[in-house]
This record gives structure tokens, C-alpha cells and sequence, in this order.
């Protein structure tokens, strides 16, 4: 039965000659897997831009309850990117974001509100032209809430840390992380590189204790690396 939908890339891998098998998380049945044949081809209409991660797409598709691979019947881009693919910063950002969502998102149930949630951040950082350099900190800290383990302050996330014999935040860090938990991503606080990376490594720590699929992060030394 066909359906529409809307959806955001996750990742792709190549399949064959011409094909490539794409994940897709769709704002009406979740994380979805979908082969769409002959996108790397010279004369495909599809082209091969549309599945590069966190593109958001609409979708028509065929759905059928409990098979692993789903196909498209149409597909076109909502909300062209202006600047994450042009911008090292913000690309670098959006590669990192990929990756946590690739090991953390698995239910395959609508779930509007992380959808819209996941939906609004992308295009805020495509959108904004300064001041993004700790949004992936306040979107790992707000993904938490829709993926069920949302501590309410810094000080839980440093005593869950402290129960599990990890490295725990200093004060000075817990003030910074509780700023960011209750701040807008247009209202972020300055923080150094040093602090900002001692964060998200904490904050990384913290997730693996809840995503089992979580393991090594392979993105993480490159957001290190770029990030002012």
C-alpha cells in the first residue's frame, strides 16, 4: 500500500552496481530501511543527492508491516540546504549528529514528536548563520528526552557517571551544562574549546549507559579537531 511521508536521511550504503539500501527515519512509521535501484546511475532521476545524511525528504512510499526492506515510489527534497554541505563547521556538526542517530534511533513506530523535534533542529542549524558552535551539545541533551532518559540537571548526569566508575564533571562544567539544558539553541552560551569538548565527552559517556548500540563513535576526534 502506498503512503506519504516525510523523512529524514540517515545513512546509505552502496548496493550493486546501481542501487544503494538507505535508512530513513519517516515521521509515520519510524526508522525505515528502503532499496531504491539505479540512483547511482548517470541517467537516474533520483539522484544520488537526495540520500546524503539528515536531507529531508517527501516521501511516497510502499509499506508493508514487518518486511526489513521497504521500497519509494517518489521522493523529492522539502527543504533544500543552504549551508551544511558548504559550511566544514556545520558539516562536520551534521556527520556527527548522523552517526549518534544511526546507533540510537531504532523503533519503528511514529513518533511525531521526535520527528518534528529532529525536523526543526536540522533546519535551524542549516538556517543560522552564527552561534551554532554548541548545538550538538543542546541536541544530544534534548534528544535524550524523546529517547526516555533525560536527567533533569548536570549534577544527575555527573552521580550517574560517579555510579559507573566514569570520569565525572567538574562544578565548573555542571554550571556550563546546566546553562546549555535550559537554553535555546539561539540563546547558547560562549564556551571555550577545551570545556566544550570535555562536555560532549561526558555527555557521550552518559549516552552509552542507555544505548547499548552506542560504541565507539568515529566522528567524535573530527568534531574535536574542527570546532573552534
Amino acid at each position: 500500500m502506498l503512503h506519504k511521508t516525510r523523512g529524514i536521511v540517515i545513512n546509505y550504503i552502496r548496493y550493486r552496481e546501481t542501487s544503494v539500501i538507505v535508512k530513513i527515519y519517516t515521521e509515520e512509521f519510524g526508522i525505515q530501511t528502503y532499496i531504491e535501484n539505479g540512483v547511482r546511475s548517470a541517467k537516474s532521476k533520483n539522484k544520488i543527492a537526495l540520500f546524503q545524511p539528515l536531507t529531508l525528504l517527501d516521501l511516497v512510499i510502499y509499506h508493508k508491516e514487518g518486511k526489513g526492506i521497504q521500497r519509494i515510489s517518489e521522493i523529492k527534497c522539502n527543504a533544500p540546504f543552504q549551508t551544511i554541505p558548504f559550511d566544514i563547521y556545520k558539516s562536520s556538526i551534521a556527520l556527527f549528529i548522523t552517526e549518534i542517530l544511526s546507533k540510537s534511533l531504532h523503533e519503528e513506530t511514529t513518533n511525531p514528536h521526535l520527528f518534528h523535534f529532529l525536523h526543526n533542529s536540522i533546519l535551524w542549524l542549516d538556517g543560522t548563520e552564527e552561534h551554532f558552535e554548541n548545538f550538538h551539545l543542546q541536541f544530544l541533551l534534548r534528544l535524550g528526552t524523546y529517547l526516555g532518559f533525560s536527567p533533569e540537571n548536570a549534577h544527575e548526569i555527573s552521580h550517574e557517571l560517579n555510579l559507573h566508575n566514569l570520569p565525572v564533571l567538574t562544578k565548573v562544567l555542571e554550571y556550563q551544562l546546566d546553562v546549555l539544558m535550559n537554553t535555546q539553541y539561539d540563546k547558547a552560551p560562549k564556551i571555550d574549546r577545551f570545556s566544550r569538548n570535555q562536555l560532549l565527552d561526558s555527555i557521550i559517556l552518559f549516552y552509552r549507559l542507555h544505548v547499548d548500540t552506542l560504541t565507539e563513535v568515529k566522528s567524535l576526534g573530527v568534531l574535536h579537531e574542527v570546532m573552534r
